[in-house]
This record gives structure tokens, sequence and C-alpha cells, in this order.
């Protein structure tokens, strides 16, 4: 039995407080490896909580349901960090996320990884999880809302991530922030590709649907190679000199981005 199991607080979350606990679990697992996947960690822990904020005050249009698709679409990711400890099959893009969790990437990378594999892949199965067939059509609303919750936490975000990088602010110096094409990705981008394939998968059986998440993982791998190394020299210069002044030690990483001291 690994370690994971042996200490983990719950290992299948069956509602969002079980979740957070999950979430933090590997946060401290991970800062205790001092690995980097504390970070994509850290912020879907913090969006998790915005995405409890929002269903106990009424935001969406039926909460329920809402809790139980973000309970099972933690699960995946938490599901997957369990299996890839302990050796078992993980999808091609969390197992590239996973493998990435010592190399020398900026930390903007390494948060984009997670959130390509959970938001790009996982997303989509969650949504076609709880709502199949037809009924898909009935969760767009909520689904959608879900962009702007995520859009109201991108300025804590980047003010987090100005705490401990810089890479914000190269961004504007070298006028990076606005050009989509830099790392061809965005979490609203990442979640109308995300919508697109729950509707298609919530109409397909099984086998078929087992066969078009395998094509989805394949994508989002290619997606996930090019966050690592995007095209063009002058821009892994710059992230790979932004990785060299970065902290590497994740307790104190993780401390000054949840304090911003210290």
């Amino acid at each position: 039995m690994s370690q994971f199991t042996e200490t983990m607080p719950f290992q299948h979350a069956v509602n969002i407080n079980e979740v957070l606990a999950n979430l933090e679990y590997i946060i401290q697992n991970s800062i205790k490896d001092n690995d980097r996947l504390c970070l994509f960690a850290l912020v879907y822990h913090d969006t998790t909580k915005a995405i409890k904020t929002a269903i106990e005050d009424g935001r969406f249009e039926n909460s329920d349901r809402m809790e139980k698709m973000d309970v099972i679409f933690a699960n995946l990711y938490i599901n997957a960090y369990q299996q890839y400890l302990e050796k078992q099959t993980v999808s091609h893009s969390w197992v590239f996320a996973f493998n990435s969790k010592n190399d020398s990437l900026a930390i903007i990378q390494h948060i984009l990884l997670g959130m390509n594999a959970h938001i790009n892949l996982d997303l989509s199965v969650a949504a076609a999880t709880i709502a199949k067939g037809a009924e898909i059509v009935n969760l767009k609303n909520d689904f959608m809302l879900v962009n702007k919750i995520l859009a109201e936490l991108t300025d804590t975000m980047q003010k987090g991530l100005g705490k401990v990088s810089f890479f914000m602010k190269l961004l504007d110096l070298f006028g990076f922030r606005n050009d989509e094409k830099i790392i061809d990705f965005s979490i609203k981008k990442a979640r109308d590709f995300a919508w697109i394939n729950a509707m298609e998968l919530a109409l397909l059986n099984n086998k078929s649907q087992e066969e078009r998440i395998n094509d989805i993982d394949i994508k989002v791998l290619e997606l996930s190679k090019m966050i690592k190394n995007p095209p063009g020299r002058f821009l892994n210069l710059i992230l790979k000199l932004i990785s060299k002044f970065e902290n590497k030690d994740m307790s104190k990483l993780i401390h000054k981005m949840r304090t911003g001291t210290e």
C-alpha cells in the first residue's frame, strides 16, 4: 500500500469539504517532497473554495448538481494523483504533468500543465458523467457560470504569482501578455473546448466514449508539450531565465503565495 493511501484524509471525496481536504493533502505531500505539483494544487484549492462559496450563495441554477459535478471533477485529479504514485495507468496528459514535477520550469508553466490536463480533459468527462444524453443541454448555464467565477479569480491568481515571480511583469515588458499564441492556452478557451467535448461524450455509449476520451487525451498531451516547450527561442529563453530566479523551496513559495510574506 502506498504512502498516499495510508495517510490520505479521504481516498475518494463525496463532498466539496472532502475535496478541499484532499487538495490540501496533495499540497502538503508535494511540499514534503519539494516537488512542483503543489503549485497547481494550490490554485485548484483556491478555485474549489470559490466554487463552494458560489454554491452556498445560490449562484447556480442547480446547486446540488453542481456540487456533485465538482466532486466528480475533483476526484478525476485526486485519483490520477494517487494512481500515478502507485504506478498505475494514468491518462497521457496527467502523466506528462506529473512527470514534470521536478523540472526547472517557470511557476506559471507548472500551473498551466495541471490546468490543461484537468480542464481540457477531465472537465468534459465530469460534465458528461453528471448530465448524460440530452440532459447535457440543461447543464450549460451552470457550466458557463464557472467561467465567470474563474475570471473573478484571475486578478487574485496574478497577484499571488506576482508575489513569487516576475513572470507577469516580464510578459508586460515584452508585450506578451495579450498574445495567446505564446502558450496557446487560456482558461476560457479550455472550458469552451471542454463544453464541446462534453456535449459529444454525453451522447456516446460507453465504448465510443472511452475511445473519444483517449483521442482528447492525445490532443491535450500535444498542448501540454507546447506549454512545456512553447514555440520560439525568445520565449523559451525568457521562461528559462524566469525559472532560474524563482524560489525552488516549495514550502517557502507556497507560504508566500498564501500570505504574501516570507
